[in-house]
């Protein structure tokens, strides 16, 4: 008698989150909060401040003033002069190029198969552009994909003259290239010296009339 292999199958296990130091947990959110004011340093941290009364985002043993630290060892700020004269921390080029890549990676990293549009992709699926391949049907493929010839043919093959019969697994498409929706990208510059000259156009409205 054959023994049941009990030890074969799927094995399920409790999902556990990949390990993260307080840092890489805090960089995130510093970064969304750093866009939003505009590359503003002062800004960003006082919003991380109210946070973390909050929400809780620290600990005793790692506090913001410790990842404030750990973002000027990093690179990620500076010390600099202000326009009033007074001295502070600034954004560097590494935080800028940082921030631009999370913008891309938020604005692509979802591009999926979700309905048909003007951006071609190397995938096959929902288009107007034929790949000049043939495949099975699948379920929610439409009626006008279905190669009628090629059908007709699997049904002779499959089933015979005599009992002539088109079932679905005779269906075969046309395929077509996937066409995904197209993301428009406005790209704007934040660097510190942007915000800088933007502010000081702004304390003279005479120059904007030349613009």
């Amino acid at each position: 008698m054959k023994k049941n292999n009990f030890t074969s199958g799927f094995q399920f296990t409790k999902y556990e989150a990949p390990f993260q130091t307080p840092f890489e947990k805090l960089f995130p959110i510093f970064k969304e909060l750093i866009t939003h004011t505009s590359g503003d340093f002062d800004e960003a941290i006082d919003w991380m401040r109210q946070l973390d009364v909050e929400y809780k985002l620290t600990t005793p043993e790692y506090t913001i003033d410790d990842f404030i630290e750990d973002l000027k060892k990093k690179g990620y700020i500076r010390d600099e002069a202000k326009p009033d004269g007074s001295g502070g921390m600034g954004i560097t080029a590494k935080t800028e190029r940082a921030i631009r890549q999370h913008a891309l990676e938020q604005i692509f990293g979802n591009l999926n198969k979700a309905g048909s549009g003007n951006h071609k992709t190397k995938q096959s699926g929902k288009g107007d552009e034929q790949t000049g391949d043939l495949r099975a049907f699948q379920f929610g493929d439409a009626v006008e994909q279905i190669s009628l010839t090629e059908s007709l043919k699997n049904a002779q093959i499959n089933n015979g003259v005599g009992e002539f019969m088109l079932t679905e697994r005779d269906l075969v498409v046309e395929d077509h290239h996937h066409k995904s929706q197209m993301s428009t990208v406005l790209m704007i510059d934040i660097s510190h010296s942007m915000i800088y000259m933007v502010k000081t156009e702004l304390l003279q409205p005479k120059k904007l009339l030349w613009l």
